[in-house]
């Protein structure tokens, strides 16, 4: 995505700015998910245009000393992402042609530090290593606003791996955010979110860290790795005999990763057996589903009509809204 799309993403918690002539209001479709779909284009655009006036109209960018500026509370990337190796070619451009784009911070008053950082992490830490002041706007943002910020600043550019976006969901988890925020940082729904959480959740913090980003490996496999470690007797063990070695320190983190995985394959690390019903109507199985430590899995058979399960995951979000209030009405008639 372009920087210039990945502004646009920025604009509503930025500053409420002049409204624009509004556009022609388009025709209206029956079908809810379309409507949602339309309706998340259209708030899109509105961000992008106010984020191309914020920044071509801003007037209170400054230069801060980059040593009075307080981290994030809610960490994203791991810290080997600010090393001056991953930052190099960044410091090289800033050296020789400054701080081209500013970044956002927030005024903070119970700090010896007046600021805190909200996106432009990785420029900060160049500012900080050359010397230099570091250029951004400042802009009042309540927790909630500068986390959906930071998180966007990284989703949009796919800059976080896949278990760097766990880590991430499950901080602000710990921290008492809501889905609903996390789910705006991570620019993603409600049943990823939750999925995230409990990859996170499911391992150790110093595991996961000295495994590293593992930029090349995706869910699927972070997923068999939480499945692996969840069956293992003593996955702590293994792990840490797996990363022990001087050959997996030196690795690159996708190494360091896969050393573990087959550790746990190979030492017992079986899944234990799931249990699974088939789903039957008008005589015909059309479904299975499946219950296992890993989680649950819906596999349709072929005989369900083409584009069914599109249909479905286009439903599956209201449907967990509704189970979700509706246990929770149960809950309060048991009470």
């Amino acid at each position: 995505m372009s920087r210039k799309d990945s502004k646009g993403l920025f604009a509503n918690v930025l500053g409420k700015l002049d409204a624009e002539a509004a556009p022609p209001v388009p025709s209206r479709s029956n079908s809810p998910h379309l409507m949602k779909v339309a309706a998340g284009v259209r708030q899109l655009q509105e961000r992008g245009d106010l984020a191309e006036r914020l920044l071509r109209e801003a007037d209170h960018i400054v230069e801060i000393d980059p040593e009075s500026i307080l981290p994030s509370p809610i960490p994203d990337r791991f810290e080997i992402a600010y090393g001056e190796p991953q930052l190099a070619d960044l410091m090289e451009s800033m050296r020789a042609r400054g701080q081209s784009t500013p970044g956002l911070v927030r005024p903070v008053s119970d700090s010896d530090k007046p600021f805190q950082i909200v996106f432009g992490r990785r420029r900060l830490a160049v500012a900080k290593l050359l010397g230099i002041k570091f250029k951004a706007v400042v802009r009042e943002l309540s927790d909630e606003d500068a986390v959906v910020l930071q998180g966007d600043e990284n989703s949009n550019r796919n800059d976080l791996s896949y278990i760097e976006r766990c880590m991430f969901a499950h901080s602000q988890e710990t921290a008492g955010y809501n889905r609903n925020v996390i789910c705006s940082s991570l620019s993603t729904g409600k049943s990823h979110v939750s999925e995230m959480i409990r990859i996170a959740s499911s391992l150790p913090r110093d595991v996961v860290l000295s495994i590293g980003p593992a930029v090349e490996v995706g869910r699927r496999r972070w997923i068999e790795f939480e499945a692996k470690w969840s069956a293992h007797p003593e996955p702590g063990k293994i792990a840490a005999a797996a990363l022990k070695s001087p050959l997996a320190e030196s690795a690159p983190s996708e190494v360091r990763f896969q050393r573990v995985l087959d550790a746990l394959s190979k030492q017992g690390g079986t899944v234990q057996p799931s249990s699974s019903r088939e789903i039957v109507s008008k005589g015909i199985v059309f479904a299975q589903l499946q219950h296992a430590k890993a989680g649950s899995k819906l596999a349709f058979t072929k005989a369900v009509p083409p584009g069914f399960a599109d249909y479905v995951a286009s439903r599956l979000e209201q449907l967990h809204d509704e189970y979700l209030q509706q246990a929770s009405s149960t809950h309060e008639t048991r009470r």
